[in-house]
């Protein structure tokens, strides 16, 4: 007999805390933390149109990643390869293998001839050959110019956009290392997402 009276004491005291608290609970909105404030939160600006994370890599990054700090000169040619690909009319992926290849061909630095340490008469973001067909020496140290030339190159290739972003690159540049384009595509992309509707 005391164990159920003690029994129905304790259930009736936890019924009371419960609905004091499923009372109280609403009237104390406004001052109840959320455990997630901890957790960082992506802001959408709502003016800014985001981009297809899917499309930039579609087919995940390969081998092992490098990434550069940019100057403010580098960034500015990241901002031409961009405006040139939209002016193409071609869509964010050509942008990152456009990226990724400035990247590795002349780390986003707009390059005149080198001298002994020129391979040929590369020069240029992309390090395009006049002797090759490229364009003058003028045009080629031109971002939008030079970027427009890859981009006509790459529309040239059969099944591009479904290609692994260094197939890509190689059959339009045909460099002697042919590999080495995989490994910036990460930070291109994160570039093309942080300057393509900026």
């Amino acid at each position: 007999m005391k164990t159920t009276m003690l029994r129905k004491s304790v259930l009736g005291i936890a019924g009371l805390a419960v609905a004091g608290g499923l009372a109280a609970g609403p009237l104390n909105h406004g001052t109840v933390e959320s455990s997630t404030t901890d957790r960082p939160v992506a802001v959408v600006q709502a003016d800014k149109p985001t981009v297809d994370q899917d499309k930039l890599i579609p087919h995940g990054v390969q081998g092992d990643q490098s990434r550069i700090d940019l100057d403010d000169e580098q960034t500015a040619n990241v901002k031409a390869i961009i405006a040139a690909t939209k002016k193409t009319g071609l869509d964010e992926r050509a942008a990152v293998i456009s990226i990724a290849t400035a990247l590795q061909e002349s780390k986003l630095e707009n390059l005149g001839h080198l001298g002994d340490r020129n391979d040929h008469d590369s020069q240029g973001l992309f390090q395009q050959r006049p002797s090759s067909g490229w364009g003058t020496v003028e045009q080629i140290t031109d971002p939008e110019y030079a970027t427009t030339a890859f981009l006509k190159s790459l529309r040239q290739v059969d099944g591009w956009q479904d290609m692994p972003l260094t197939k890509a690159a190689q059959t339009v540049q045909v460099s002697a290392y042919p590999d080495h384009y995989a490994q910036w595509e990460q930070q291109a992309a994160d570039l093309v997402t942080q300057h393509w509707n900026s």
